[in-house]
């Protein structure tokens, strides 16, 4: 029977994976939840004042700016927390830079630090995924004459730089475990959107893979660059390069729109457009263990009440345990939790039909079930085979009816043909007598006639 699937509907929460944790964020709200050392869950909350908020950051394309600088300063935030609970049994002296900053600026000194540390990212991202493709392609200008050519070989260079990028790093053992966290965080996404109540279990069953999802942001942006940069051309290679710095705020912008889209429509072409970045989440994500999963509800949790947003949006109810419990990890077309209709047959079953497994258990021997239906199918023809007692004991009467009438026949056969013997041995006799009679009287008859 083809599965349903439940229509998904935007929550709006989101997240990111940090060292052996995940942040999940609800607008200016967000909450880290890490696993520390000895299996306990450190959690902390922390509340964004709205007000804050640049009135930048509801102009499309200017938006997706201003939420990306946003996105990596809490996230580079969540990862220093996850640093310091899973390294907080460790007494470390705090070095001599931290040193200089606490002693000059006070309790900005993170603030400054977390700035540095952003700017640095930045930096580094634009060094690896702007200047180094560009340089490469650089290199094949004293062979391919054509700019065009070479803006295309630039982008098939920054794509595989990234591809690589993403493949490589989750080699290492600390980022395999955090791209863990990160299908944990995707999967909670896809209960709570596709109406499923936030358990292990329904966790468990849903879709590692988010339209809304970093890793697509970022294939959006290789992607949108690669365009931009076909189309705007230059003589001057400086002029070039300046060309490509000054389009990375269009570029995040445009994507940021993309991405904002893909995780709001259901339509077709977008989600086509998207496919390719739910391909590439394959590498950045992995299948979670479940305290994992323990951690990113607990995260969940914090900033977001999904019972309540699943009543108003669903109108349903909290499934039972038992109800759960039957499933295991399933296969999905791209994989999200399926609707309430795949279930119908673990309803209540009618009346006439009603069983229960106590019965079964009574009934049959455990070890046997599986050959009830080879039997059944093999009783029909096998009946000839095996006849029950009565067919049995018919048979054998009349067998032995058969026997008793032969043996009866044969008696008189052989009464009759002891009969026929002793009345031809009678005649035999006669016969000789009378024949020797006959030869005594020639005998008398020879002797008178002589005398």
């Amino acid at each position: 029977m083809p599965r349903k699937k439940t229509k998904q509907h935007y929550c709006g929460i989101g997240g990111q994976a940090v060292l052996d944790g995940i942040m999940m964020c609800n607008g200016a709200d967000y909450a880290i939840a890490v696993r520390k050392a000895d299996g306990t869950i450190a959690l902390e909350k922390k509340t964004g004042n709205k007000k804050k908020k640049s009135s930048l950051s509801k102009i499309p394309f200017v938006r997706g700016v201003m939420n990306f600088i946003d996105s990596l300063t809490v996230g580079f935030q969540s990862l220093n927390f996850s640093a310091e609970a899973g390294m907080e049994d460790d007494e470390e002296e705090p070095g001599r830079f931290e040193l200089f900053l606490k002693k000059h600026f006070g309790d900005k000194a993170n603030d400054i630090i977390m700035t540095c540390t952003v700017f640095a990212a930045v930096v580094l991202a634009v060094a690896v995924f702007i200047l180094l493709p560009y340089g490469l392609s650089a290199l094949l200008g004293q062979f391919i004459v054509s700019r065009m050519v070479l803006s295309v070989f630039e982008g098939i260079i920054r794509l595989a730089i990234f591809i690589a990028y993403v493949t490589l790093i989750g080699l290492m053992d600390d980022i395999d475990r955090m791209y863990m966290y990160h299908g944990a965080e995707h999967k909670c996404i896809n209960c709570i959107e596709r109406g499923k109540p936030l358990t292990v279990q329904n966790v468990r069953r849903s879709s590692r893979l988010h339209p809304r999802c970093g890793t697509s942001f970022m294939l959006y942006v290789m992607v949108i660059s690669c365009v931009l940069f076909f189309f705007i051309q230059a003589s001057n290679p400086l002029l070039r390069l300046l060309y490509r710095l000054l389009l990375i705020p269009i570029i995040a912008g445009v994507s940021y729109e993309l991405i904002r889209l893909a995780g709001r429509s259901a339509n077709p072409l977008v989600k086509l457009l998207n496919l390719p970045g739910l391909g590439l989440q394959r590498l950045s994500t992995r299948e979670p263990e479940d305290e994992m999963i323990e951690v990113a509800i607990q995260a969940v949790e914090a900033v977001f009440d999904w019972k309540t947003y699943q009543e108003e949006t669903f109108g349903v109810q909290e499934e039972p345990e038992e109800y759960e419990e039957e499933y295991g990890e399933d296969e999905f077309d791209d994989g999200f939790i399926d609707d309430d209709s795949e279930y119908d047959e673990f309803n209540e079953p009618h009346d006439e039909y009603a069983f229960g497994a106590a019965d079964v258990e009574e009934e049959f021997d455990p070890d046997l079930l599986k050959y009830v239906e080879y039997d059944s199918a093999v009783s029909k023809t096998a009946e000839h085979e095996r006849p029950d007692e009565n067919d049995r004991q018919s048979e054998e009467e009349r067998n032995g009816s058969q026997a008793e009438t032969g043996s009866k026949e044969e008696t008189e056969s052989q009464t009759e043909i002891k009969n026929h013997g002793g009345v031809r041995t009678s005649e035999r006799a006669d016969n000789r007598l009378r024949t020797e009679e006959e030869a005594g009287r020639e005998i008398e008859e020879l002797l008178e006639h002589d005398l």
